[in-house]
């Protein structure tokens, strides 16, 4: 049986990453923990845990969740929420696989994730004090996460061996545990390098030695929360509200805007369907349809005269 103890502690982390790593309103994670609340109470009385329950239970779940109520709406809501905190257990690696994948929700239309311009991830960049030991590191750190598209647990998990400087390349372990390597980029290998060199062994502690590549101020490995606190920080400083995955939609954005294949996107993200990184070339046409409406003289109708 889950105890109260682990659904309490998931129900916890669970918060902090729809707070800081999603940064939703108050009022939505209030709702979003009062269902999974509900659905985790669902789960103890039937002696299932988050590791083991699979789509019948969801079904099952949902049908008494949504029991008298015909709106589509709610059911939706309802799914997405699950599906949340599905996708937060794999992160958290709780678990391997989404069983909500296999629940049909009610067609709502496709959410087009947010993405910085190039030049509002470089002010990002340059608010970043490199005069100090934490600077350095968090200017590599962000530098590396966009240089490479990483997520932020595949940033701070990684190893010194994970590393391979020589040939400016980065092996990766990424959701289900799949490894990619990737390379760093010019940039982010010259940051990370001064990091290394500069930063991390003023940050190593001897009493908690560990080979992960980013350490925070006590020598410890870094934490997922305190890389969204910081870089939450660095974005207010340069007038912008993003979150750190956003850096990851940006770079898939950017690739696909140079000109990338999609499937050597596909395979640079880790996604296991092309239909996920499809996404993006949503994005890139928005863009192009925004900058048309913005600056072409008959995007609203007006004559262009003629030579």
């Amino acid at each position: 049986m889950l105890s109260v103890t682990v659904s309490s502690s998931l129900l916890e982390a669970y918060e902090d990453y729809l707070t800081l790593e999603r940064r939703l309103s108050s009022s939505t994670i209030r709702m979003y923990t009062q269902e999974t609340r509900r659905f985790l109470n669902y789960l103890d009385k039937r002696n299932v845990s988050s590791d083991s329950f699979d789509s019948v239970t969801l079904i099952q779940y949902v049908s008494e969740r949504t029991r008298g109520k015909t709106a589509r709406r709610t059911t939706a809501k309802l799914l997405s929420i699950i599906h949340s905190y599905c996708l937060f257990l794999i992160e958290e690696r709780v678990r391997n696989d989404n069983p909500s994948d296999k629940l049909e929700s009610p067609k709502s239309g496709r959410i087009i994730p947010d993405v910085l311009e190039l030049v509002e991830v470089e002010r990002i960049l340059d608010v970043i004090p490199t005069s100090t030991v934490l600077g350095i590191r968090d200017k590599a750190l962000i530098e590396l996460i966009y240089s490479a598209g990483l997520r932020a647990s595949e940033a701070v998990g990684l190893h010194m061996g994970d590393v391979i400087m020589e040939e400016e390349l980065i092996r990766v372990v990424g959701k289900r545990d799949k490894e990619r390597l990737l390379p760093l980029g010019r940039r982010a290998a010259a940051e990370l390098k001064v990091y290394l060199k500069e930063s991390r062994p003023h940050l190593a502690n001897a009493k908690t030695v560990n080979d992960a590549v980013f350490l925070s101020a006590l020598g410890k490995p870094l934490n997922r929360k305190s890389l969204w606190v910081r870089f939450k920080k660095y974005a207010a400083d340069a007038g912008l509200s993003a979150k750190v995955h956003t850096l990851r939609h940006s770079y898939a954005t950017h690739l696909l805007s140079g000109g990338a294949d999609l499937r050597i996107v596909q395979e640079l993200l880790g996604h296991s369907s092309i239909s996920t990184t499809q996404i993006y070339t949503h994005i890139d046409r928005s863009h192009l349809q925004s900058q048309f409406n913005e600056f072409h003289p008959g995007a609203n109708g007006e004559k262009t005269k003629s030579n």
